[in-house]
């Protein structure tokens, strides 16, 4: 039970209400809550919980800060001068809680307007329903045992489907995935759609075998898995002819972002694989830079947010989406913030789709 405590570091603030919006003005916070909302936000201001086992929501947003070891962007900061080390800022990294809460920030821009009128959707962006968003906080591991988070988010991910909500997870690199697919193991069988410009099929690298170049790699290997699509894949990365091979091998259904901008997205959405869950997970490289800049390798010619909205349409009307993971923000690498709040807004979109498609 200790990992359902998550060792949460957001604590809480007192909220107008506990539902799914808050106004944030001094009507609503003390001077002093309001400053602690700044210093420690919750996604769009959302009421907290830092017991799983009494968790009440159809959104649970929580974030897992987790990094591979021997991670190429601390490589290439490993490799500088101890002078030009110690200038780094903490924020060129994926690590550590600063992207999840990067995030959280930039969606208080949306706080107290949910029940405004959203072009992108027509109306009301959660179609007049009464969604409960719950911030379950960040997973943090005990000083010197970063190999703890693992099971921890697995355990929380876990806790949170047994509750019936549907987990919003905000990384962390590309392998936070991985213990966070360990925890549908109850709930699958699943479809995985993945929106990267890498192929993620590694089997080790450098004998890490849970690291970022690898979390489709172990997705396959779980039996709850049973298909999966990639979409958005561009350049080089660190996949060879062989992981092509090997994903192609498995039925993993590859998508070029040239073919999905050639051919549009209605007839990407007829390759997805049928299934009663997805699980959709983005890595914001898979984005273009021009809306996504703060990764640690941008890549031109990623997708566009319309094409992403479209996308997750698409996958809800073809069946249940069950979870969600964003990762591979850097916010030290980004320009104005747009990774992160693009991250925001995409969150509340799926959320959106979720509401008007009736499964929240």
């Amino acid at each position: 039970m200790a990992f359902l405590r998550l060792l949460v570091v957001i604590h809480r603030i007192k909220l107008e209400r506990q539902v799914e919006m808050v106004e944030i003005d001094d009507e609503v916070l003390t001077d002093r809550e309001l400053e602690d909302f700044a210093e420690r936000p919750s996604f769009v201001g959302a009421p907290r919980c830092d017991d799983l086992t009494k968790l009440n929501a159809d959104i649970a947003v929580l974030g897992v800060p987790y990094r591979t070891l021997d991670n190429p962007l601390d490589k290439r900061i490993g490799a500088l001068s101890p002078q030009l080390q110690s200038q780094i800022d903490p924020s060129h990294s994926t690590s550590g809680p600063l992207a999840a809460d990067t995030i959280r920030q930039q969606s208080l821009r949306f706080a107290g307007y949910l029940d405004h009128y959203d072009f992108d959707f027509g109306g009301d962006i959660l179609a007049g329903r009464a969604v409960k968003i719950v911030d379950c906080g960040n997973i943090v591991p005990s000083p010197d045992k970063y190999e703890e988070i693992r099971p921890a988010a697995t355990a929380a991910v876990k806790a949170i489907l047994d509750r019936g909500a549907v987990p919003i997870i905000l990384g962390g690199d590309h392998a936070t995935t991985i213990p966070v697919l360990r925890a549908y193991e109850n709930h699958g069988p699943l479809c995985v759609v993945q929106i990267d410009a890498h192929l993620d099929w590694r089997d080790e690298v450098d004998g890490v075998r849970e690291g970022l170049s690898s979390p489709m790699r172990r997705a396959s290997e779980m039996p709850w898995v049973d298909s999966m699509i990639q979409i958005g894949l561009r350049g080089i990365g660190s996949a060879r002819q062989g992981e092509v091979d090997d994903a192609r091998v498995y039925g993993s259904v590859l998508i070029r972002a040239e073919e999905l901008h050639e051919v549009g997205v209605r007839e990407i959405l007829r390759q997805i694989p049928p299934a009663d869950a997805y699980y959709l997970s983005i890595d914001a490289d898979g984005l273009d830079p021009s809306i996504a800049p703060g990764v640690p390798a941008p890549m031109p010619g990623g997708l566009t947010y319309y094409e992403t909205l479209n996308l997750m349409r698409g996958i809800a009307e073809k069946g249940k989406i069950v979870g969600f993971d964003y990762v591979e923000l850097v916010p030290g690498l980004d320009i104005g913030n747009q990774t992160s709040l693009f991250a925001a807004r995409i969150i509340l979109s799926l959320i959106g789709v979720l509401a008007h498609k009736g499964q929240i």
